[in-house]
């Protein structure tokens, strides 16, 4: 078998750690410096893909559907979702690290088909954060895969998205009927009471990490009521 090859590192800011992508033939990793070891593999990424087509089912037929991405990772939600979408929508892609998003327009950008190519997306460096506040009934459908769920492993900073105060906010930034889907290695009940105390009509989904096989991941689908206003 032939060895990985470094092809770069990365900072997570406020001390979070260091990134580092990898090769192996057609096979990349992206890790995590420390204990939590490979987050990303380019081999299992079904889970990855359901969120945007869960998340978007309902923006099939949208004319002008406005999406954001939180997490560039490996492409493959940003890939998912523009597949989903029509050829009128926008779709902002955030990620906090800069590397991150050079990676995937160098050579891991083959992996998910090279969605950054495509006309309909936005790129944003920073905090998905600062596109959720006051942004009120601004966005469709907001796409969270940022960290391995509701808490915030590789960023501190993170945990603010799954808090009551972040997921009201996010409730906000969505317009009537609006969906937020979020990405998790698993279930985790507070924060369905959260979302639920946010206002949103809430369903857990199950997915494996390959089609039919492998990890279970979790899926929490956030609904807008189709008539609510944002508070």
């Amino acid at each position: 078998m032939k060895p990985w090859i470094e092809l770069g590192t990365a900072n997570i800011p406020n001390d979070g750690g260091i990134l580092t992508l990898r090769q192996r033939d057609q096979e990349f990793s992206i890790s995590l410096s420390g204990p939590r070891g490979e987050l990303m593999n380019s081999r299992r990424f079904h889970s990855e893909q359901q969120l945007s087509v869960l998340g978007c089912a309902h923006l099939k037929n949208h004319e002008n559907a406005r999406v954001v991405v939180g997490g560039m990772g490996m492409g493959y939600t940003l890939a998912a979702a523009l597949d989903a979408l029509p050829p009128s929508a926008e779709v902002i892609v955030a990620d906090l690290i800069p590397e991150v998003v050079e990676w995937n327009r160098g050579p891991l950008g083959a992996c998910a088909g090279r969605p950054l190519d495509d006309s309909r997306v936005v790129v944003h460096i920073g905090d998905v954060g600062e596109l959720l506040v006051n942004h009120n009934g601004s966005y469709d459908a907001v796409l969270l895969d940022v960290d391995n769920g509701p808490e915030g492993l590789t960023h501190s900073d993170n945990n603010w998205l799954y808090s009551i105060e972040g997921t009201s906010s996010i409730y906000n930034s969505l317009t009537p009927g609006g969906v937020l889907a979020v990405w998790s290695a698993g279930p985790d009940t507070m924060y369905v009471s959260r979302l639920k105390k946010a206002g949103f009509q809430v369903e857990v989904k199950t997915v494996r990490e390959r089609p039919g096989k492998g990890a279970r991941h979790a899926i929490f689908m956030a609904k807008k009521n189709s008539r609510a206003i944002s508070r």
